[in-house]
């Protein structure tokens, strides 16, 4: 009786590492994404972004909607908002920032940064959409 006591306290202590665990990875995925998204609007400016997009033969209303799934899609998962579709949402976002860099090589420390760093960040997103959003949500209704 005890040890199943026991291995039922070793199980639910398991499963609250694991949603905390769940939890820092979406926090650190929605820091990233939020940071990308106001460093486009404060940063480089959203004409700069606009230009920017333009400059490399995307159409200028994508800069747009990239500063908006950063934005957007940060601050949903840092508040454990809808988190596995968020998650998917942003990957596209992530794989056209690999194409960016892919001319660059592999290594993001390259001048003008390489896709390794794009591609990691899409693989977590994938990972997150897989774990859902973990402890400290702002609502278990739309997580």
């Amino acid at each position: 009786m005890q040890a199943q006591a026991t291995q039922s306290l070793r199980l639910s202590q398991d499963q609250s590492l694991q949603a905390h665990a769940t939890a820092l990875l979406r926090i650190s995925l929605g820091v990233m994404a939020l940071a990308h998204g106001l460093l486009k609007v404060f940063v480089f400016t959203v004409p700069g972004t606009v230009g920017y997009f333009e400059s490399i033969g995307l159409p200028g209303f994508i800069a747009y909607l990239t500063i908006l799934a950063e934005v957007g899609g940060g601050l949903a998962l840092l508040l454990g908002v809808y988190t596995r579709w968020i998650s998917l949402a942003l990957i596209p976002v992530l794989l056209g920032a690999a194409w960016v860099h892919a001319g660059n090589g592999w290594v993001f420390s390259n001048p003008g940064g390489g896709w390794e760093y794009p591609v990691f960040w899409a693989v977590t997103l994938l990972v997150q959409a897989g774990l859902g959003s973990g402890s400290l949500v702002l609502s278990r209704r739309f997580a």
